[in-house]
């Protein structure tokens, strides 16, 4: 029998939202179409947070909701040169027990994305401090990874475990265990360069500021270890790829460049500090240029966590739609929101920029497997893009000649997480334990074996991972790599491919799924990000005193 991470047994309604179809000038109204779960269905939202319990590492807490998760990694970083605490907690990164830290702190970034700009969609579902401590979670852990008390540092460490390709010798890839049961090696890596790495720590570590700014204490903390790890990144002599010549990485979270990641961190730490320098290195030439941010190279458009080109410059379009901050940064900004456009209409169908599968999902991941997570994450740029537009009360924008109305955008984003949940040619849930049919056959260790208070072996775990019979425990929430370009989809357990959820491409379904639910209402909070930028503009002069004759 299954035991399931979650219970299903209350009722709830969860609503994907599409603007109403509009004609004429006037803005877009703001009323909403709701597509209505079965009445037996739990939040696909509310099953995702879930799902990130099931990764975490370290001491759980004591409110942990996944019964067969325990305590695990209680030794990693043992020796680290920075904290007493090692390198235990944060989040394993997928099927296995390795920690990544670049793809961490990826998915640190776009869970606080989400709640800046939808905060009070959380809290209407009841799931804002419960996400605010999945998000502490991971930057907690992010701080042990380099000197965060210091002002300048020369190495940060980028994962914990891991193995070589064919390895034959005990690791996270060739056993087959419960991380509460790991009794291998675990070594701490480290790099003393990776612009990519720092890069992408900033954004996590500044975005997170942003959400805890009503803890100034900690906010605080984490916009010194933002700064301090963004300095490292621009290092002239530590400018290269982390992953480079690092056989314990490379095959798995290969950097392919790092000045996208100049610009997503450097935004962020605009939005947390205010500092002008940082929205100066977010609009800098050339960065742009060695990025190649406005080339039309398809792939430059889909957000991952390699490539964080199209969700840097939607954000700093954003800036430009509110803020508006004028010389000397508005060359760059109108350019960014150019092809921030493009970008939006590289996503629809009608362009042919994109293969799309006869089933309806858009193929962003150019024959890559997994190809899900590039899907959640475009659905959510496009659905955020549409909630900027509508809140400065723009009703579409142009693709070429062609004018495409807000509600355009809006209903390929709902289409796409549609297909993820279920709308498809094999009916299939790719969310475990949303709906009645979704994959029994996860690639996850501790999903997969019995929580028997046995402890299984390296190899004696094999049999639990070759065996045809469904996981014994539901890892609940985890959305799966999903299927092939021909809608096709094997629930295989060795099958990585096909069923292993990760931990970065979860995070972009829930910022997708926090965009489009219409619970709490629709749109964004436009201010909450701009809380500490100050006036870009001296304060207007008092009206003279009124004419006395």
């Amino acid at each position: 029998m299954v035991r399931d991470a979650y219970s299903f047994s209350w009722t709830a309604r969860f609503s994907l939202l599409v603007l109403d179809s509009h004609q004429g000038n006037e803005p877009p109204t703001r009323s909403i179409k709701c597509i209505t779960f079965p009445s037996n269905s739990t939040s696909p939202l509310k099953l995702l947070l879930k799902k990130k319990e099931s990764f975490s590492a370290g001491k759980l807490p004591k409110n942990n909701g996944i019964p067969w998760r325990e305590d695990s990694g209680l030794q990693d970083g043992n020796g680290s040169d920075f904290s007493k605490l090692g390198l235990v907690g944060g989040y394993y990164d997928a099927g296995d027990n390795t920690k990544f830290h670049f793809p961490m702190a990826f998915a640190m970034t776009m869970l606080s994305w989400s709640v800046i700009e939808y905060s009070q969609k959380y809290e209407a579902i009841d799931e804002y401090r419960h996400t605010r401590d999945l998000i502490k979670w991971g930057t907690d852990y992010l701080l042990l990874t380099f000197n965060s008390s210091a002002s300048k540092i020369d190495k940060i460490y980028c994962q914990v475990g891991g193995s070589q390709n064919g390895s034959r010798q005990p690791d996270d890839h060739y056993c087959w265990q419960r991380p509460e049961d790991m009794d291998y090696p675990r070594p701490s890596r480290s790099v003393n360069a990776g612009s990519d790495l720092a890069g992408e720590m900033a954004a996590a570590l500044a975005a997170a500021s942003i959400v805890f700014r009503d803890d100034d204490v900690y906010s605080k903390k984490l916009v010194r270890g933002a700064e301090t790890v963004y300095a490292f990144a621009r290092d002239l002599g530590k400018r290269q790829p982390y992953s480079r010549g690092k056989p314990y990485v490379e095959p798995f979270y290969n950097s392919t460049g790092y000045y996208d990641e100049f610009i997503w961190g450097a935004t962020w730490l605009y939005y947390a500090t205010g500092n002008v320098n940082y929205i100066r290195w977010a609009t800098e030439p050339g960065f742009s240029k060695h990025s190649k941010a406005l080339y039309r190279i398809s792939d430059l458009s889909v957000l991952s966590w390699d490539n964080k080109l199209p969700a840097a410059m939607l954000l700093l379009t954003r800036c430009r739609i509110f803020l508006n901050p004028g010389y000397p940064y508005e060359e760059m900004l109108h350019m960014y929101h150019n092809k921030t456009e493009l970008n939006m209409c590289s996503y629809l169908q009608q362009f042919n920029v994109f293969n799309w599968t006869e089933g309806g999902v858009i193929q962003l991941s150019s024959g890559r497997p997994q190809p899900l997570q590039y899907v959640a994450n475009t659905a959510f740029l496009a659905s955020l893009f549409v909630d900027y537009l509508n809140a400065s009360r723009v009703p579409g924008f142009q693709c070429g000649s062609k004018f495409i109305p807000l509600d355009v955008l809006r209903s390929f984003a709902t289409s796409q997480i549609n297909y993820i949940l279920g709308d498809n040619p094999m009916k299939m849930s790719y969310v475990v334990g949303y709906g009645t049919k979704f994959p029994r056959h996860v690639h996850h260790r501790g999903a997969s074996i019995p929580n028997d208070k046995r402890t299984y072996s390296c190899t004696g775990g094999w049999k639990w991972r070759d065996s045809p019979k469904p996981n014994p425990n539901n890892i609940t929430g985890a959305m799966v790599g999903g299927p092939d370009r021909y809608d096709r989809f094997r629930d295989v357990r060795k099958n990585y491919n096909f069923t292993e959820p990760t931990l970065a491409g979860n995070a972009g379904l829930v910022a997708a799924l926090s965009s489009l639910t219409s619970s709490g209402g629709v749109g964004i909070d436009k201010n909450r990000m701009f809380s500490a930028v100050p006036p870009l503009y001296p304060p207007s002069p008092p009206p003279p005193p009124a004419w006395k004759p």
